[in-house]
């Protein structure tokens, strides 16, 4: 229930005409007693102790809280109260002391201030100051409010509420307080994370503030995911590719040394299998009709998956190096390992490899063909694109070929690679932390066409099927992810904070209006980012399809 304070009654003028004293009021005006004021009390504060309960155990995947038992919780809250009480905080077996501010702010006493002597004629009306220092009951504060008001012949108490309510002054309250600033954060992972990365902004500007996205008038892209998947073990390696979404809307994720497969329709999760032993997984890619999964493992190995059996076929073997990009190309699986080199296996014959290409010497972590499967891109770790000509790798077989255009405009690894979908001889890259830009090169002719520079390392490129954009994932500091268009290349939207760490994986859906994104924090991201257009009436033909129900989304 609010409070109303009470107006006091209005005070009433004197009267010019004296009132004679009778005998009755006489008896009572010498009944009355005179009682002097008492001196108000100061509260000594005390120090007050607060007993630090809070729960060890963060979940950073909100869709599936942990369930505790009460014992437990019991357990956990007697031991960080016997931490609490010494001010140690064990955290993954390292003491750090927390800043405990364990007294409260007292002020000072209050103490007349001294006046100087006025020097002129002019007396200074000191009636308009009015600094509440105790707290005084309602009609005190109201009587005193009274030589707030504008006019001399007006003192109504009425007036003065008027004026309180319309200034939004509380009565009863302080204006102003002093308070102790807050203690320093005992945690400053973020801080040095900011402090290594800050170089970067010589290129972009100022430092933007980290929560919210950027959208043009024209479109309205939502920034909270549409659904969110928990991936326990995911890997945060800037090299690997761990995530792949298929024409049959399955999707595949490397969490560890496992494999599971999502199917989008039904929500359903089957395990599909784990890496030889003392290995893991480094990559997953569909085949072109979805029915078979390459895995690549970390010792070299080239595995070949049943998605509907979920069973092993084989498994190709030879490399020396782990495998951190698959690509295909009807029966040609392409890998690409850490010591530079990439292999073309067909699976349909029992001597698996049937070409190798030596471009690189780096690691190669980016690896993509194209539609008609007449060009395959690579990066690596030694900063270089190269373009090879797979028709050439078809015809010679068992033979060394040279790249047909090899470009070393980046200054970082090349991880994203992507072929535009509606202009096959656009081909998009992106660099690591050390460039941060985005080529788009034509592969007929070999030239750069355009170049965009971003805030942050590029760990992916997705083109849309269905709008002349495509879209770019995003490391530190900003986690983001980016819509642009071209070839313009204006930024049309982007996501901050995407996720709590680098968004390091990223797949887009058969449909073309879903992207899922995958990081270090654990979490898959379902984002809608582009829209599919619909088909005109009177055509006879089918709309296009979309994820939104394939999802259960709507």
């Amino acid at each position: 229930m609010a409070f109303t304070p009470k107006t006091p009654s209005r005070q009433r003028s004197r009267s010019e005409t004296k009132t004679p004293l009778t005998p009755s009021m006489m008896n009572g005006i010498s009944s009355m007693s005179l009682a002097s004021p008492t001196k108000r009390q100061t509260n000594q504060r005390g120090a007050i102790a607060d007993t630090i309960s809070a729960n060890p155990f963060i979940s950073s995947r909100p869709s599936s809280p942990v369930k505790r038992t009460t014992s437990g919780a019991l357990q956990i809250t007697e031991a960080l109260s016997k931490q609490a009480n010494s001010g140690v905080i064990r955290k993954g077996g390292i003491e750090s002391r927390l800043d405990v501010i364990t007294h409260d702010y007292v002020p000072p006493p209050r103490t007349d201030p001294k006046r100087s002597k006025s020097t002129g004629t002019l007396q200074r009306d000191t009636r308009d100051r009015f600094i509440t220092s105790r707290n005084a009951d309602v009609g005190e504060v109201a009587a005193t409010l009274e030589l707030m008001h504008l006019s001399h012949s007006s003192s109504s108490p009425s007036h003065t509420a008027r004026l309180a309510s319309a200034t939004g002054v509380p009565i009863n309250k302080r204006i102003l307080s002093y308070h102790e600033p807050p203690p320093p954060p005992s945690d400053t992972t973020l801080a040095a994370q900011r402090d290594a990365v800050r170089p970067l902004y010589a290129r972009t500007g100022s430092l933007p503030t980290s929560t919210g996205a950027t959208t043009n008038k024209s479109r309205k892209i939502s920034t909270q995911p549409e659904r969110v998947l928990d991936a326990p073990g995911m890997v945060d390696d800037f090299y690997l590719n761990l995530l792949s979404w298929s024409c049959l809307n399955v999707v595949a994720v490397a969490l560890a040394e496992n494999t599971y497969i999502w199917k989008a329709d039904t929500g359903a999760v089957t395990h599909v299998g784990e890496a030889p032993e003392g290995s893991y997984v480094s990559s997953v890619s569909f085949s072109s009709d979805g029915m078979f999964l390459g895995v690549g493992c970390g010792t070299g190995e080239v595995e070949l998956w049943d998605v509907e059996t979920g069973q092993r076929l084989r498994s190709m073997s030879g490399h020396q190096g782990q495998i951190a990009a698959l690509s295909w190309n009807n029966h040609i699986l392409s890998s690409g390992c850490g010591d530079g080199s990439i292999w073309h296996h067909d699976v349909r014959v029992a001597r698996h490899k049937v070409m190798e290409l030596l471009g690189h010497t780096g690691e190669v972590c980016g690896l993509t063909w194209r539609e008609d499967g007449e060009l395959l891109a690579s990066g690596g770790n030694d900063n270089v694109v190269n373009i090879w000509d797979g028709r050439i790798a078809e015809s010679v077989t068992g033979s060394h070929v040279s790249a047909k255009w090899t470009k070393r405009n980046h200054t970082a690894a090349v991880k994203a690679l992507a072929w535009c979908p509606w202009q096959p001889s656009l081909l998009a890259s992106g660099g690591g932390t050390n460039d941060a830009t985005i080529n788009i090169w034509n592969s007929t002719t070999g030239a750069r066409l355009h170049s965009l520079a971003t805030s942050s390392q590029v760990t992916n490129i997705h083109w849309s099927p269905h709008r002349k954009e495509f879209l770019s994932t995003h490391g530190y500091p900003n986690n983001s992810i980016m819509i642009h268009a071209y070839p313009s290349m204006e930024r049309v939207a982007e996501i901050r904070d995407a996720h709590d760490t680098r968004v390091l994986f990223c797949a887009r859906s058969p449909g073309g209006d879903l992207v899922v994104t995958g990081a270090g924090d654990e979490n898959l991201k379902f984002w809608r980012v582009w829209e599919v257009p619909k088909e005109k009436k009177g055509k006879g033909r089918e709309k296009a399809s979309s994820s939104t129900g394939i999802l259960g989304i709507r």
